[in-house]
C-alpha cells in the first residue's frame, strides 16, 4: 500500500531565502519556517522546519520573502541521511514546497488587535423602530 506525504504548515521564515541553480539552470531556494504552537501547559512552543522550493516558485520565493515574513506553504516530507567528516551518521527531515501562500503581515494588514472597545454586555441593544423591521 502506498503511503499519503502531505504536509501544510503557516509560519514565519527564520532566514532570508537562498536562490541558487542546479547544472540545468533550474532554479532551487532554501528557507527555513518557525511554526509556532501553544502546548497543553500554555507555554509557546517552536518548531523549526527547513523548506525547499524548486523551479518558479523558488524565484518567486526569493524575490518577495524575507526573514520575518509570514507564509503558509503545502509540501511533502523528505528524510535524508548522510555521514558527517567524523563519520557519524546524520539525518534530517525537510519539506519540499508543491505550494504555497502570501499571508498578510502583523503590522500591514488584517492582525491588529482591535483599539476600539467593545459595549459592554449588559448594555441594552438600541431598539429598531416599527418602519425599520422587515415585517
Amino acid at each position: 500500500m502506498e503511503g499519503f506525504n502531505k504536509v501544510i504548515l503557516m509560519g514565519n521564515l527564520t532566514r532570508d531565502p537562498q536562490l541558487k541553480f542546479v547544472r540545468d539552470k533550474t532554479a532551487v531556494c532554501e528557507f527555513g519556517i518557525a511554526v509556532n504552537k501553544k502546548a497543553r501547559d500554555g507555554k509557546e512552543k517552536v518548531c523549526f522546519v527547513d523548506v525547499t522550493a524548486w523551479g518558479k516558485q523558488a524565484e518567486v520565493i526569493n524575490e518577495h520573502f524575507r526573514k520575518g515574513k509570514p507564509i503558509l506553504i503545502e509540501g511533502s516530507l523528505d528524510f535524508r541521511q548522510w555521514e558527517d567528516q567524523t563519520g557519524a551518521k546524520r539525518s534530517k527531515l525537510s519539506v519540499t514546497l508543491s505550494g504555497f501562500q502570501f499571508l498578510p503581515e502583523p503590522r500591514t494588514g488584517g492582525w491588529h488587535e482591535r483599539t476600539d472597545k467593545p459595549s459592554p454586555i449588559d448594555a441594552d441593544p438600541p431598539s429598531p423602530d416599527d418602519d425599520d423591521l422587515p415585517f
